[in-house]
């Protein structure tokens, strides 16, 4: 629809610290989330002939100093935690491009690093494609020839390393290889013509835009991504019909977040955004009566978040703080002491301390930014035309100390020390898996998501009890029925716990999913695939992946802290 040929996604970072910028752009703190999630976008993507990019590679975790840090990381954490979503999406998608990351990874920048680029992507994982820098990310690399032998295709958005002059040099002083320089060119040719850019225009694919299918899954996208955090006394979802005046707060409520580099690479420019008070306005036509500041109002919504501009959830930046700005606490507590009855609707891509707020009012929805058709959506969700079904892919602290990356209160692991080297001291306990292994009671845990109805798990059935090697599997079947009185759906989630390892590993582990919609009073048999490479872990003696034997046990359950069936399954 636009003539361009490459996507710049998807971002697969792992959300090692909360304050980080760009943790509304990235998937999760969970390596087997993001790349189930990763690996399908990908697919979407490339069948439009538009080569889909994976960035930023790898261990670009903070924005802070982000183009001159060095994240320092032992082997087997930056295999297990840092590259295993690239790793499987690699695999199973095949995307056309990756970018390299700006900072350092022990020591040497993204676009320098052969063991990253050439070593580990393409020779051990089999990735066709080119590998592009990140915007200048070449400048302070000293050298022409160590972009050219670590596999660096492309340079952007300008030449630094790779004019031509700085090339011939290296050439001519034998710095690489013909057989180095034509892989990188048949590389780059080959996205080229995948991608379509020496077809004529007529026979690459014609798009469209903004039509009413792509609005119905603007809006259903955003009303499925919701999270339901808290609904004390069932307060939601409001009737319309028994609503009369309905007080509305907060400078979120008509505040719009597409827009040129809001946000910064990561912007988008809709051609419309539903604003939550005109979806409110559009809900409830006539029948409620909607007022600012209205305390005789049957219920007040308060609108609150973060946005895109600096310090926010940014590029370039992270945030300064896990709470929301102080002038909000400060009108969400008076709403709730002038109101019975509150409901907080948080607009933000990343974790919010509520310590300060949380008992003062009866209900919170986690909305996310939830696009052109966000206001819509919102609406939907607070009246019962969807039941919320979201689950957060973060943990939400209690306090920013709980997380792995500033639990020790050093700046050695966050933001850096005075060489700027951030070291990543916590090993392969990031998110979830730091919290249950120290045990820490988190606000919010991963997975965790509330609904309008309820569910209860039955019967549990395997299709066999062992597994053999890496490239095998099974599939767990479990019952679920729906208990309450509205539809809905459920995310079924299943953890795995290695009973007796030969190395450390976390408590559980996710290892599958799935989503399942159902009326009131009905059940169904939900079939989860669990692969055995998701049972493995990253060997340091061997330089690979190990799946030991022993045993293992499924935990099965709707959030990392709410387990309510397990199994027994062996490797042998």
């Amino acid at each position: 629809a636009v003539g361009r040929h490459v996507l710049l996604a998807p971002g697969m970072n792992i959300a090692r610290t909360p304050l980080n910028g760009r943790t509304f752009e990235y998937f999760s703190e969970d390596p087997y989330l993001t790349k189930e999630l990763a690996i399908p976008l990908v697919n979407g993507i490339q069948e439009q002939r538009v080569a889909a990019c994976l960035k930023h590679f790898a261990a670009n975790n903070q924005e802070t100093d982000r183009r001159s840090s060095s994240s320092e990381v032992d082997e087997r954490t930056l295999h297990e935690i840092y590259l295993r979503a690239f790793r499987t999406t690699v695999k199973e998608s095949n995307p056309w491009s990756v970018m390299s990351c700006y900072n350092k990874v022990n020591g040497l920048y993204g676009s320098e690093h052969k063991y990253l680029l050439r070593e580990t992507l393409m020779e051990k994982w089999g990735f066709h494609g080119f590998v592009v820098s990140d915007w200048i990310a070449t400048k302070p690399i000293k050298t022409t020839e160590a972009c050219v032998n670590a596999g660096l295709g492309l340079e952007m958005p300008w030449p630094l390393r790779y004019k031509t002059k700085s090339l011939m040099k290296a050439y001519n002083h034998g710095k690489f290889s013909d057989e180095t320089l034509d892989d990188l060119v048949r590389r780059n040719l080959r996205v080229m013509m995948l991608s379509g850019v020496f077809d004529k225009p007529e026979k690459l694919p014609q798009g469209s835009r903004n039509t009413e299918e792509h609005q119905r899954l603007a809006r259903h996208t955003a009303e499925e991504g919701m999270v339901l955090l808290k609904n004390d006394k069932e307060l939601l979802p409001l009737d319309i019909d028994n609503q009369k005046r309905i007080s509305v707060h907060g400078r979120h409520m008509w505040k719009k977040f597409g827009g040129f580099l809001k946000g910064g690479s990561s912007a988008v420019s809709p051609p419309y955004e539903i604003e939550p008070l005109k979806g409110l306005a559009n809900k409830c036509h006539n029948k409620v009566k909607l007022f600012p500041h209205d305390s005789f109002a049957d219920v007040a919504i308060v609108f609150v978040g973060l946005d895109h501009s600096r310090g926010g959830d940014s590029e370039s930046s992270d945030r300064k703080s896990l709470h929301l700005p102080q002038e909000q606490v400060k009108l969400i507590k008076k709403v709730a002491t002038d109101h019975l009855r509150t409901v907080v609707c948080i607009i933000a891509g990343s974790p919010i301390a509520m310590d300060d707020w949380i008992d003062d009012v009866e209900a919170i929805l986690m909305c996310w930014y939830g696009g052109m058709e966000a206001g819509n959506a919102i609406a939907k969700v607070l009246f019962g035309d969807v039941n919320p079904s979201g689950k957060l892919p973060l943990t939400f602290p209690k306090k920013l100390s709980d997380s792995p990356a500033h639990h020790s209160g050093e700046s050695r692991n966050y933001p850096g020390d005075d060489e700027k080297r951030v070291f990543y001291d916590e090993g392969i306990y990031v998110g979830y898996r730091w919290f249950d292994e120290k045990n820490i009671e988190p606000l919010f845990p991963f997975g965790f998501g509330m609904s309008y109805t309820t569910f209860e798990l039955g019967d549990l059935h395997l299709t066999k009890d062992h597994l053999n090697h890496l490239e095998d599997s099974l599939t767990i079947e479990v019952e679920i029925v729906n208990t309450g009185e509205y539809a809905g759906s459920e995310v079924i989630q299943v953890y795995a716990h290695d009973v007796k390892s030969s190395v450390s590993r976390p408590p559980r582990e996710l290892v599958g999913f799935e989503k399942i919609y159902l009326r009131p009073n009905e059940s169904k048999r939900l079939p989860i695939v669990v692969k055995a490479e998701d049972l493995a872990f990253y060997d340091i003696e061997i330089h690979d992946w190990n799946l030991e034997q022993g045993d293992f046990k499924l935990l099965i359950g709707n959030s990392s802290r709410a387990i309510y069936l397990d199994a027994d399954v062996s490797v042998q």
